[in-house]
Parts: structure tokens; C-alpha cells; sequence
């Protein structure tokens, strides 16, 4: 009979638990969050490498030195079909030059939420906070509050 006691207290106890802490934070983040209905958890930030964008300027730089160098090659109506060609595959390669050129690494940050979903942030700056911060969400942008 005391066993039985004994384990009704342990599981209604945990019952208890559970219901403070529905979304299974860490031990002590539920209850600095109870408060606060946008904060969330950092589980993680790590840095990813964002591909930049091209343009004109990559596309006419590569068109112009794709052109020269096909026009080294070929007579007549060829030697017109190899500056063409050139061109063309100079253009491509150039946008994507400019787009290796321009691209940038973001710091992504994944927090998870008071009411349990998970959400991702960008920025460029490396962030304030680390893996096990409690932060606060404003609009987009997040917020250190603890850690």
C-alpha cells in the first residue's frame, strides 16, 4: 500500500511538472519564460554562407572577355560564331563570378518559442547571444534578455 502511495505522489508529481513545462524546455528556462509570451530559447546559432546576387556588371565584363577570347579562334563565318559563343558562356560565367563575389556569411540563430514552435533569425553581425539564451522576439529581430 505505501508503494502504491508512493508512486501516485511520484506521477502526479511529474504530472504536475509536465504541466508547468508543457513544450519540454531545459530545467529552469520554463520558468524564466512563463512571464513572457515572446521569448524563446536559443537551441542553437551556427554561421551559413549566403550565395550573393549577380547583375549587369558581372554579365557585361564576362560577355566582353568571353567575346575577345573567342574571337582568337576559328576564320570567317566561324571565327563570328566563336566571338558569339564566347560571349555568351563569358556573360554566364561572369554572373556567377559576381555572384561568389558578392555573397556574404549570415549568422543563423534557431529559437524555440514560449508556446513550443520553432523559429529561424538572420543577421549579419554575430549575435549576443549563445546556445541556452533567452531572448525576445521583436518583429523580426531578436533580443538578449538572459543566459
Amino acid at each position: 500500500m505505501k508503494k502504491l502511495v508512493i508512486a501516485s505522489l511520484l506521477a502526479f508529481g511529474a504530472l504536475n511538472a509536465m504541466a508547468d513545462n508543457p513544450h519540454g524546455f531545459p530545467p529552469g528556462i520554463a520558468k524564466k519564460m512563463k512571464s513572457c509570451d515572446d521569448c524563446g530559447y536559443v537551441q542553437g546559432v551556427k554561421k551559413e554562407k549566403r550565395k550573393g546576387e549577380g547583375g549587369a556588371v558581372g554579365i557585361v565584363a564576362g560577355a566582353a572577355a568571353g567575346g575577345l577570347l573567342g574571337n582568337q579562334f576559328g576564320k570567317g563565318n566561324g571565327k563570328t560564331a566563336m566571338t558569339v559563343g564566347g560571349a555568351v558562356a563569358g556573360g554566364f560565367a561572369g554572373n556567377e563570378v559576381q555572384k561568389h563575389v558578392t555573397s556574404k556569411e549570415v549568422f543563423v540563430t534557431t529559437v524555440k518559442m514560449h508556446d513550443g514552435s520553432i523559429r529561424k533569425f538572420e543577421q549579419e553581425a554575430a549575435p549576443g547571444w549563445k546556445s541556452g539564451s533567452i531572448v525576445k522576439v521583436n518583429g523580426k529581430a531578436i533580443v538578449a534578455v538572459a543566459s
